[in-house]
């Protein structure tokens, strides 16, 4: 992985955004965009059970040949390693961490990710595909894989998602601090 005191692991889906993910793990830092081959960036929720937190499918990975998915390689300390299997659901068997090699500008990464167990597809919300879109912008992910992003249909979920004005309030909070930064002017 890295060293004893961090990891790296490759992110995929809501935790593209840097806002969503630091929430529940305040030690992670963008190391760089990077591509994983052969796989395919899909849908759903664990044995058809619908997400409460995001009211649709969720993202998750699954082999394809010819495929790819694009992501961001964050660097972790291992003291957030606990909550961030507990934010996968590792504990409840929804999601299993592994170790993959990831691509970046020729060299190759190994990383920490995370794959839905007993995936059944479904649609995600569009307030979840918007946190997505928003990640893949913040982190300039390839302009091409961001309008496949937003090509995704969505369940057209319109109630509220409370996971969604915390992120909203934590990009909120982080502006202000940057605005009142002096160093950052």
């Amino acid at each position: 992985m890295e060293n004893q005191h961090t990891f790296l692991y490759f992110a995929y889906g809501s935790n593209l955004l840097k806002e969503r993910l630091q929430l529940r793990n305040p030690s992670a830092t963008v190391h760089c965009v990077a591509r994983l081959k052969d796989y395919r960036l899909v849908f759903g929720n664990h044995k058809g059970l619908a997400s409460d937190r995001w009211h649709g499918g969720v993202a998750t990975i699954e082999q394809s040949p010819g495929d790819e998915v694009w992501g961001v390689v964050w660097r972790m300390n291992m003291s957030d390693l606990e909550s961030l299997d507990s934010q996968e659901n590792v504990m409840l068997g929804a999601y299993s961490p592994v170790e993959l090699s990831v691509r970046m500008s020729g060299q190759d990464l190994h990383c920490r990710t995370y794959i839905m167990n007993s995936c059944v597809y479904a649609p995600p919300s569009p307030q979840y595909l918007k946190v997505i879109v928003m990640g893949a912008e913040q982190n300039g992910l390839p302009t091409d894989y961001q309008e496949k992003l937003r090509a995704i249909q969505t369940n057209m979920y319109e109630g509220p998602l409370p996971v969604l004005a915390e992120v909203e309030r934590a990009g909120r909070r982080a502006a202000e601090r940057e605005r009142s930064d002096p160093l950052c002017h």
